[in-house]
């Protein structure tokens, strides 16, 4: 199975990200390594790699489709995760993080990688499209406005609109779009300059994310919660999206693409925000670290059920 080859592949970059983590071979601390490959990832191949593919990419109703559909499955697992944590009895910091990770997958740093695997430019658009158009806006709207609730931090110093203005992709995106929608022509030299910075985004994201896995939060009173996300995360939420897309008549590649997505593990970015809004973050950490785990058995899973 080409799915089951790939994860294999990533998952020996995500152990030796691991492996860096627990010896680290060099002069500087994990946490600094990790920190700098992150912005460089953030501030300049990323963006390259959102104007190579979204330039060249078919947007149009199938965008907002995909808009649509991501923004259901996590709508439905923010309801469900409250609902759940609310029967737990979590206490408000716990709830908070179990809701954060429970509804934001990790769609670029592990879907990115997976989809293009499979897809090629196609499927990274379709990547790109899902965190762009729908999961980073929630993230940076729905997302902090719910950490806020349930932490301890006022929503009155909280400025979602300029903390998402920040981001390069979303310029880079916009500059895309714009470039897109106008038919401007592709230059050679350009597009191979974006191709070769872009080409580094994906071996690197997942050492990052190996660097970033946490067992050591791995506690029985966080097992309520763990099991919340686990459910949501990899189950519930590719459910619904799968349910979604077939209620709209989308079949095929794109139906399978946005299933995928929707059953990645947490996203790495919502330990930024729990340590911003003093949510639990050890509860969050422990929820990557599990959820990334288990989604290389997940993943062939949903993939064999719809391929």
């Amino acid at each position: 199975m080409k799915i089951l080859e790939t994860l294999i592949q990533m998952f020996s970059l995500v152990v030796l990200g691991v492996l860096w983590r627990y010896f680290a071979p060099g002069q500087h601390s994990v946490a600094t390594v990790r920190q700098v490959l992150s912005d460089i990832v953030l501030d300049i191949m990323l963006p390259a790699l959102v104007i190579h593919v979204v330039w060249s990419a078919s947007l149009g109703l199938e965008s907002l489709e995909i808009s649509f559909i991501a923004v259901c499955g996590i709508l439905a697992a923010v309801l469900v995760s409250s609902t759940l944590c609310h029967q737990c009895n979590l206490n408000r910091p716990r709830t908070g993080a179990v809701v954060l990770a429970a509804s934001f997958a990790n769609v670029t740093y592990l879907g990115l990688p997976v989809l293009v695997s499979l897809y090629g430019n196609w499927g990274a658009g379709i990547a790109i499209q899902y965190d762009l158009f729908a999961s980073t806006p929630l993230l940076f709207s729905l997302g902090f406005f719910l950490a806020a609730r349930h932490g301890e931090i006022e929503n009155t110093q909280l400025h979602p609109v300029k903390s998402f203005l920040r981001l390069p992709p979303v310029w880079a995106a916009i500059i895309a779009v714009i470039l897109n929608v106008f038919n401007v022509p592709h230059h050679p030299f350009l597009d191979n300059v974006l191709q070769l910075i872009g080409a580094s985004v994906i071996p690197i994201m997942l050492l990052v994310l190996g660097m970033s896995l946490e067992w050591t939060s791995l506690r029985r009173d966080r097992i309520p919660g763990l099991v919340v996300v686990l459910i949501i995360q990899l189950g519930l939420m590719p459910i619904v999206v799968w349910l979604v897309s077939s209620s709209m008549g989308i079949s095929g590649n794109l139906k399978v693409a946005l299933v995928l997505e929707a059953a990645m593990p947490s996203m790495l970015i919502g330990l930024v925000v729990c340590d911003r809004f003093k949510l639990d973050t050890a509860l969050y950490a422990a929820a990557v670290s599990l959820s990334t785990l288990l989604s290389f058995v997940t993943l062939p899973l949903w993939y064999s059920l719809l391929a």
